[in-house]
């Protein structure tokens, strides 16, 4: 039996609480399985009869009751949701309750599901067995978590569109074409003819081509895709008071971090989410310490380094009303193959250095944006230095196909790399059975993809990073 096969043999009922922990107007909680309706008769109690005996996709006003001998104790009043299967989230039957929010009662109301015979489900459980189950794919199953982390209504747009499966079809109609290769030279191998050969060969090598340019412009779309998903992680640096903090406040459109003319005022590196012309950023702002005075300050400065290291593109900050440093220079040195911007600010007061002084910190051309904070100037052309230095000059698409998630990246590569090598070797007359064998791995990294040859592992990575209830 396969690992699918032996996860898909899973025939008990789990329960969990499908909204947020916390107060609310409404809490939600999820039964799946083939006992949810008996359990459902157990627990709820409404004039209509019995859940069970419910028609699908009803919703029934009723009591959430619990039940000792003749007793009966009125836990919440609540409306119960049926969804039959086939046709439900997981394709099993499933019932929701839907309580008064709050922790008190949606957690007594799931206690009441245990108790009565469920049990409590994994995290991702509910959309696990949807993809056991066959209705979705493992692009699909991830797109759910994928909607649930969006950033930016760029990326919500891009991960609905691989939930409707536009991903699937896209690697089905490749694996099609890929598996017509495999079938037309295995057909040659196993009826030889020396003109067939050739001929077969050249085709399929045409076919593959074809292949690869479908992967490539996929690929092509792969970092957009991921900074939809990830963000772009910018990092504001610079020696102390030079604006730091006021500028991650602007950029994230609030009062964020505390403003101060005492110099380390800002000990600990602070990192917030923001959106620049709907592309989002992980920005983070760090300690402007260069001499640690006690052993917070220097972890302050180890946070910041970090950081640093880590970021897709750094704002190098200078104050304009003071000449470049020592401090400048050191930070200027430490930055050295680092994708960065260098933001001059405080223009509002009289330079006290040429443009040509900032410059100089840098052995290479960079970008250099004036700005002053106190009067909110510059701050547009900043941003679009911003966004053309972390897009690399590209244009920002969020529309269409595009890749997001790292997994399906690295397998997509992996593909590309097989068929390229079997196009290859179709050029250089090898053995049919070599090309066979490379389109079949190549298969393979489609089919780890899409799920089809997922192990138990995977599927457990996966599903782990969902909430409970999902």
């Amino acid at each position: 039996m396969s690992e699918i096969s032996k996860l898909n043999s899973i025939d008990d009922t789990i329960a969990a609480i499908a909204t947020s922990i916390g107060p609310g107007s409404v809490g939600i909680v999820r039964l799946s399985g083939p006992q949810a309706l008996l359990i459902a008769d157990r627990v709820f109690s409404c004039r209509q009869g019995r859940p069970s005996d419910f028609k699908t996709y009803t919703l029934h006003y009723g009591h959430v009751v619990r039940k000792e001998g003749d007793a009966r104790e009125v836990v919440d009043e609540a409306l119960l949701t049926v969804m039959r299967a086939p046709k439900s989230y997981t394709c099993e039957d499933v019932v929701e309750i839907s309580c008064h929010g709050g922790m008190t009662a949606v957690n007594a109301v799931l206690a009441l599901a245990l108790e009565n015979g469920a049990r409590l489900a994994e995290p991702g459980e509910f959309t696990k067995r949807a993809f056991l189950n066959g209705r979705i794919d493992l692009t699909q199953a991830e797109a759910v978590l994928d909607i649930v982390r969006a950033k930016t209504q760029a990326g919500l747009r891009v991960f609905e569109h691989q939930l409707k499966g536009e991903l699937r079809s896209f690697l089905d109609d490749i694996r099609r074409r890929l598996m017509g290769c495999y079938g037309d030279l295995e057909a040659v191998v196993n009826f030889p003819d020396d003109a067939g050969e050739q001929d077969g060969k050249r085709s399929v090598s045409a076919r593959l081509r074809e292949a690869c340019i479908s992967i490539e412009r996929l690929l092509a779309g792969a970092d957009q895709g991921r900074i939809l998903r990830e963000g772009i992680k910018l990092v504001i640096c610079g020696r102390p008071n030079v604006g730091k903090s006021s500028l991650l406040n602007v950029l994230l459109g609030q009062e964020r971090a505390i403003v101060s003319p005492i110099e380390g005022t800002t000990r600990d590196t602070i990192e917030e989410s923001a959106q620049i012309k709907g592309v989002p950023f992980q920005i983070v702002d760090t300690a402007g310490i260069l001499e640690p005075r006690d052993m917070i300050e220097e972890e302050a400065i180890r946070r910041s380094h970090l950081h640093i290291q880590q970021a897709d593109l750094v704002l190098f900050m200078i104050d304009a009303s003071m000449p470049v440093d020592e401090q400048d220079k050191k930070l200027a040195e430490s930055l050295q193959g680092i994708d960065k911007v260098l933001v001059i600010n405080k223009m509002d007061l009289k330079p006290s250095f040429a443009l040509a002084d900032a410059r100089a910190l840098f052995r290479a051309e960079e970008e250099i944006v004036a700005i002053s904070l106190l009067h909110q100037q510059g701050i547009d052309d900043l941003k679009g230095a911003i966004l053309k230095k972390a897009l690399h000059g590209q244009t920002f698409q969020s529309k269409g196909l595009l890749l997001t998630n790292i997994r399906h990246i690295q397998a997509l590569r992996k593909a590309l790399f097989e068929v390229n090598r079997a196009v290859e070797e179709c050029d250089r007359g090898l053995s049919l059975e070599f090309i066979s064998e490379r389109i079949r791995f190549a298969v393979d990294e489609l089919d780890r993809i899409t799920g089809r040859s997922a192990d138990s592992d995977l599927l457990d990575h996966i599903f782990s990073e969902f909430c409970i209830g999902k």
